[in-house]
């Protein structure tokens, strides 16, 4: 399990990696193809979950799922460790967004994207990852630091380091060496 200061520690980094750091646009054609399909994802669809444990905090407005957590919406599945479910009450509970830690993964079709940390912001239509992260589809592999998936235009964009570090280790959270963006496409092959 992640120790609480260091979940912080990434949570801050990533909220501060929204307004600096660079990022690198993925630019190649298996990618490419994926980000496209995400376009047509519907947010707005019911979001479904599994958990070992669940915890209501109504006067906080947030949900603790943990143990074994599944979430489902539409055909977007995210699996942790543990998630907060924020959300208010508007005519119904209507979530805000979803922070998961712990072993992640978010898949769609034949894409998976895993990393330590990811936040799921219903307004802003993102899921954000961070901590070694790694974007698979198919055979073509994708490494870096922090991973964007903007579900509104269908982009995902990586860079190399999530921005900050974490007080508990002393290094970047999700370093990949050198905050280097690193993978590999397969090739079609020759008849």
């Amino acid at each position: 399990m992640i120790p609480r200061s260091f979940r912080r520690a990434a949570v801050r980094s990533l909220l501060a990696g929204f307004a600096i750091g660079t990022v690198a646009v993925v630019a190649g054609s298996g990618f490419t193809a994926g980000a496209q399909a995400i376009a047509g994802f519907d947010s707005d669809a019911p979001v479904n979950y599994e958990a070992d444990r669940i915890e209501l905090q109504d006067k906080q407005k947030r949900v603790i799922l943990s143990g074994n957590v599944a979430i489902s919406q539409g055909d977007l599945r995210m699996r942790a460790a543990r998630t907060t479910v924020a959300y208010i009450e508007a005519g119904g509970v209507k979530i805000q967004r979803i922070d998961a830690t712990g072993g992640v993964t978010v898949a769609r079709g034949n894409e998976t994207a895993s990393g330590d940390v990811a936040i799921y912001d219903f307004n802003r239509r993102l899921i954000t990852m961070v901590g070694g992260v790694a974007l698979r589809r198919g055979e073509d592999t994708l490494n870096g630091g922090r991973l964007v998936i903007d579900l509104a235009s269908g982009v995902s964009s990586v860079d190399g380091r999530s921005s900050g570090s974490s007080s508990a280790v002393g290094q970047p959270v999700g370093s990949t060496g050198g905050g280097r963006v690193s993978g590999s496409f397969t090739v079609p092959k020759r008849n």
